[in-house]
């Protein structure tokens, strides 16, 4: 879990002001108060078989030694951005309620993304259409972020490239048993989503590992599926509207028309399906030309943090 006591840590918190520009208009959502709102629960599974993590290639990215205490104990780095339970639950989910202009207050929290031990974290996040989300490297080394603005129907838009700089005050001795994660000098940049795109997709440009997604919302009626794949929203206005749920690696979603009854509960299940082939270039596999031994001089890569299957 995060530590969002880092909030505190104003000059030290890297802000990355969205001021998304998506279908609905700023300040179009107004709160009431609900009378008699219902709720919306359910579960989010993934149909098909569970994709293979992406792999990648330590020794081709920078800093594989530090980046490596999260890694195979082989020198490849795991990306697995399907967690799904043994009954097929599906984290990561993102769940939404199209269509409701007014309701309960929209209140949401400056969503803090985290660069650490070579990761983004979390890897989905909701933000407010207009609002803003805070960025910041906790790692001694450094990244670089590269924004896109992306849907299934507009495509892909590059929005930004600029570093995420690291805290010079880290301890840059054993760079394999460095834990004080601090965090660096703040950034501040507007990012406009246009043409009717509501997802937004971030990567480091050092190590392409490192990947994170948000979906802009324009009313407080969302949710994202837990490691079970439930999620629950409550307090709507009863009424019909659209839920959406989507996914950043199984497609475009699946959207639903579904009733809220009076202080009822509407229990939805929905199957997004398994992406099938090679979904990636990125994959595990034994080459000598990757090995360690490649680059000529001595590299220890050991999986301290975590050693990854």
């Amino acid at each position: 879990m995060l530590n969002r006591t880092r909030r505190s840590h104003t000059l030290a918190v890297a802000v990355l002001t969205w001021l998304c520009q998506v279908v609905s208009p700023v300040g179009a959502y107004d709160a009431i108060d609900v009378q008699h709102g219902g709720t919306l629960d359910g579960t989010v599974t993934l149909a098909g078989a569970i994709p293979e993590p992406k792999g990648f290639n330590l020794i081709t990215f920078p800093d594989p030694t530090y980046c490596g205490r999260i890694s195979n104990g082989k020198g490849w780095r795991l990306l697995h951005d399907f967690i799904v339970t043994a009954e097929g639950g599906l984290k990561n989910a993102i769940v939404t309620l199209e269509g409701v202009e007014a309701g309960k207050p929209f209140d949401m929290s400056v969503p803090l993304i985290e660069a650490r031990d070579c990761m983004f974290q979390p890897w989905v996040t909701i933000v407010r259409n207009g609002h803003a989300v805070e960025v910041v490297n906790m790692d001694p080394v450094m990244h670089d972020i590269q924004g896109y603005e992306t849907s299934p129907e507009a495509g892909a838009r590059v929005l930004f490239n600029q570093p995420l700089i690291l805290n010079h005050q880290h301890q840059r001795g054993n760079m394999r048993a460095v834990h004080n994660h601090a965090p660096g000098k703040s950034l501040v940049g507007p990012v406009y989503l246009n043409k009717g795109r509501r997802t937004f997709y971030m990567q480091c440009g050092f190590h392409a590992y490192m990947e994170s997604w948000a979906m802009a919302v324009n009313n407080p009626y969302y949710a994202v599926t837990d490691d079970q794949g439930a999620f629950k929203i409550d307090n709507v206005p009863p009424g019909t509207y659209q839920m959406v749920v989507w996914h950043p690696q199984a497609g475009p979603g699946v959207t639903r028309t579904i009733t809220i009854a009076p202080d009822g509960t509407t229990t939805e299940k929905v199957a997004l399906p398994a992406p099938k082939g090679n979904r990636t270039a990125y994959r595990v596999m034994d080459n000598p030309r990757f090995g360690l031994e490649s680059l000529g001089h001595p590299v220890e890569i050991q999986p301290l943090v975590e050693h990854q299957h």
